[in-house]
């Protein structure tokens, strides 16, 4: 398990990637990444129809998973998408705000298995599957 500090960096990194900025992704809590994130739905994740992008979706269901993995990392180990499936339940409008979570249903030595979820106002939005291969850091 990583260091407060060692987590926090490499949760900050996860923010830092310019896509993530772009979208205007947060964390839902400061103090605990794996909390989730959230975002607000704005221009730069649109459909021509003024709702929220399923590219999106897939996008902050992965990172909500990435950042619900990294307790369960070691220093030396990073982790990448191996899988994903998600289902959209319902069209979210421009404005809303998106909260994503995720809960690690198994870590085995190589394989990692996420649920992940997406909620507007207390409305589950979208839920999915993350299958993520853990690697050494090079």
């Amino acid at each position: 398990m990583p260091s407060d500090d060692a987590l926090a960096g490499r949760a900050q990194a996860v923010l830092d990637i310019p896509l993530h900025r772009f979208l205007g992704i947060d964390l839902r809590r400061r103090d605990d990444p794996a909390a989730g994130i959230w975002f607000a739905v704005d221009s730069p994740a649109l459909n021509p129809a003024a709702m929220l992008h399923g590219g999106v979706v897939y996008t902050v269901l992965d990172v909500a998973a990435f950042l619900a993995l990294l307790p369960h990392l070691t220093d030396g180990e990073h982790a990448v998408t191996h899988d994903l499936t998600a289902s959209l339940l319902r069209p979210v409008p421009a404005g809303a705000r998106v909260d994503v979570t995720a809960s690690v249903l198994r870590r085995g030595r190589a394989v990692a298995f996420l649920r992940t979820e997406a909620w507007v106002d207390g409305q589950l939005v979208a839920a999915g599957q993350v299958t993520k291969t853990v690697v050494p850091v090079s």
